[in-house]
């Protein structure tokens, strides 16, 4: 087992995360590395974070941020090549992605500690100080393996930019799974359970995977950004009229219970 062999898609109880302890790994080549004063700094400046305290330095450190716990530490070894080459089975947002972690030289472990906010207010936290380690430093990208997530630097920092507008970044926080086969396009959710969730499933639509992508993402962003749980037998829709049969059942593409969206 490779460190923090957590990318395994293995059935998980729902149940209350918000103590759960939060964990993500920048990657470095070339022997860089992050430097924590820059950090801090604009953590203060770009994202007008409280950081009230900071024990430790570069190699490892905790910071006191809005009134959470955050830990960094680095570690000048490269991930286990096993639990990448895994992990990037999964990556289509990165085709290139173990050509571009040959020259990996080390990368660091981000904690946010168990605290008193809410579940996405922790996810956001962490998602602002791994954007800020990307911009300030020379990191190759982001290795979150509790949800199957390899996602590089230029997409990441992109996408976290959506914090400033009070979206939440869905594609920084589940993975979304895509299939084809003969009989239609499927997609699946990873990371839901994150957030005491239900992982969802669309099996064989006759959309195509970009609509799939699209629907499902919103979907998402609705159950975490409201706080929403579906239910067996329920339906969804956009609109009045459209009423989306939801299913729980044995999951398909991962294991466990899933709910199933017919569309």
């Amino acid at each position: 087992m490779g460190l923090f062999n957590l990318f395994k898609k293995k059935e998980q109880p729902i149940q209350n995360q918000e103590n759960k302890i939060l964990l993500a790994m920048p990657m470095f080549g070339g022997g860089n590395r992050y430097d924590i004063n820059k950090i801090t700094d604009y953590l203060k400046k770009n994202w007008n974070l409280s950081v009230t305290s900071m024990d430790g330095d570069n190699d490892t450190a905790i910071l006191d941020i809005d009134g959470e716990k955050v830990a960094i530490a680095f570690i000048p070894a490269p991930i286990p090549s096993h639990d990448i080459e895994e992990t990037a089975r999964y990556a289509y947002n990165w085709p290139t992605i173990l050509d571009d972690i040959t020259n990996m030289t080390g990368h660091a472990i981000v904690s946010v500690m168990s605290g008193s906010k809410t579940t996405v207010e922790r996810y956001k936290l962490l998602s602002k100080v791994l954007h800020t380690i990307l911009v300030t430093s020379d990191a190759i990208g982001i290795y979150q393996g509790s949800q199957t997530l390899l996602i590089p630097k230029d997409q990441y920092v992109e996408s976290a930019q959506s914090l400033k507008d009070g979206a939440n970044p869905i594609s920084l926080w589940v993975y979304l799974g895509l299939r084809t086969s003969e009989e239609g396009n499927s997609i699946y959710s990873y990371g839901l359970k994150e957030f005491g969730k239900h992982e969802m499933e669309i099996i064989n639509s006759k959309l195509n995977l970009e609509e799939l992508y699209d629907f499902i993402s919103n979907i998402c962003a609705y159950v975490i950004g409201s706080n929403v749980s579906f239910n067996h037998g329920e339906t969804l829709g956009y609109t009045a009229d459209q009423k989306i049969k939801i299913t729980l059942s044995k999951g398909q593409f991962i294991d466990g219970q899933t709910l199933k969206l017919e569309i």
